[in-house]
């Protein structure tokens, strides 16, 4: 999977391909890292750290990731127990037969453990059914219509579906095998403990010398880290025992059990483990900066001056100039409060002529206000005055208010720019500032709408 990091990247992406409303504006953000030092990878981590301000984009990823590894831990748990419970019930008998008991632990894990090397060495270029994938799918682990949830669960869907998942389902079936064992482990050790059992052997199909043999070959490995195993005399003398055996030789058929249930069991299955671990981080998706749109936010980056000379600025869009109508005025503040009742005069007052009657309507800020404001300009010939603090960005949500209230005005709209200056009561208006990067932005986005700019 990706890392925390660059999953948060991509939920950017995906949200603002799908003209998502963020926290933070992704343009200012975007301007700011311009100037900053850090390697590409590490400004678009930051860039989307800071456009998710709020953390709502994370706290979602969290939520998800957090709730796949509980799944792991709680069916890991499972596992455990179920091993625990399992070998308990085998081992109810005082007397019991070793190879019965050696082959109810390890048989069946031996046998999908070689099946799982033989399959691994035969689809090594080929990617495995994702069976997980559609097993713990993040639709099914989180709850939520709105965008960001369901972008969140396309990006997980995505990451479960990548070559690399191969590695990371084979850990994770490594963990459950681990987990069995380990409860079969705990089993064991357990009754041990608190009981004292008699080992036998017999068959019907082989011979004495064989069972020997095989006893001594099983011993070798668990002998060589320092288990007590049967020698040739306690094997010979546990055949087809029915009573309780010398308590010595009891405890050497006793480190044999649990000796080969590590060696043979626990020790291979982690060496699977670890083998799959490490080739899912050297399988591990990376995040994918060759897009366009990743292109895009590194070639504005990485634009500068070569040669002076040469360079020819671009000019910016500008805003046309407002053309102040005969028409009654009614003036609104978008977004933004003021103290300052009058706020609109800085504007109008570089205007000849007649300016009419003005109406102030107030601040248009929810959809309401906006609603009660189109539904007046639709039985009234008007023309708008529009104040815009400087803290108003220029999104795609203020854009469409601004877009609503210009198809509604009879007599068009016209738009003010404000500081903290112009909307303060007997403040100094004659010569109020904008901040110049959003200033530039509005001059922008009313050039591409042809609204007109009253100047202040």
């Amino acid at each position: 999977m990706l890392s925390p990091q660059d999953q948060l990247t991509e939920l950017v992406r995906a949200l603002e391909t799908e003209q998502h409303v963020f926290a933070t504006d992704p343009l200012l953000v975007t301007e700011k890292l311009q100037l900053e030092d850090g390697t590409v990878l590490q400004k678009l981590h930051r860039r989307a750290s800071r456009i998710d301000s709020n953390g709502a984009l994370a706290r979602v990823l969290g939520k998800i990731e957090g709730r796949l590894k509980g799944i792991m831990v709680i069916m890991s748990v499972i596992w455990c127990v179920s091993g625990f419970f399992g070998l308990f019930t085998l081992l109810q008998a005082n007397v019991v037969n070793f190879f019965y008991v050696l082959v109810c632990l390890l048989g069946f894990h031996t046998i999908m453990l070689v099946g799982w090397l033989v399959m691994t060495l035969i689809n090594q270029s080929k990617h495995s059914s994702n069976w997980f994938a559609s097993f713990v799918s993040p639709s099914y682990l989180i709850r939520g219509k709105d965008d960001v949830t369901q972008a969140a669960v396309r990006l997980y869907e995505q990451q479960l579906q990548h070559s690399g998942m191969r590695w990371y389902l084979g850990r994770f079936s490594h963990q459950l095998w681990l987990a069995t064992l380990t409860g079969m482990l705990l089993a064991i050790i357990f009754l041990l403990i608190v009981r004292q059992y008699s080992f036998s052997w017999e068959s019907t199909l082989l011979s004495d010398q064989a069972l020997i043999t095989l006893t001594r070959v099983l011993g070798w490995l668990p002998s060589m880290v320092g288990f007590d195993v049967p020698n040739d005399a306690a094997i010979v003398q546990s055949r087809l025992v029915t009573d309780a055996l010398p308590l010595a030789i009891a405890r050497q058929w006793a480190g044999l059990l649990i000796g080969s249930l590590l060696m043979y069991g626990i020790v291979p299955r982690a060496l699977a483990w670890s083998f799959c671990a490490l080739m899912f981080r050297s399988k591990k998706m990376r995040l994918d900066i060759k897009t366009p749109y990743y292109q895009k936010i590194i070639n504005f980056w990485q634009r500068q001056v070569i040669d002076v000379d040469d360079f020819v600025a671009v000019a910016a869009p500008i805003a046309p100039k407002a053309v102040v109508s005969s028409a009654a005025k009614l003036v609104a503040l978008l977004e933004y409060p003021t103290n300052n009742p009058l706020w609109w005069q800085a504007g109008l007052d570089h205007y000849d002529g007649a300016i009419g009657a003005v109406e102030d309507f107030g601040i248009i800020d929810d959809r309401e206000d906006l609603a009660r404001l189109t539904t007046y300009l639709d039985q009234q010939p008007l023309q708008v005055l529009l104040g815009i603090h400087d803290k108003a960005l220029p999104d795609r949500g203020t854009l469409r208010k601004l877009d609503q209230i210009a198809a509604h005005a009879q007599h068009g709209v016209i738009v003010q720019l404000l500081n903290n200056q112009t909307l303060e009561t007997n403040a100094d208006v004659s010569s109020p500032t904008f901040n110049n990067v959003r200033y530039q932005q509005w001059q922008t986005a009313l050039a591409a709408r042809k609204i007109g700019l009253v100047a202040g």
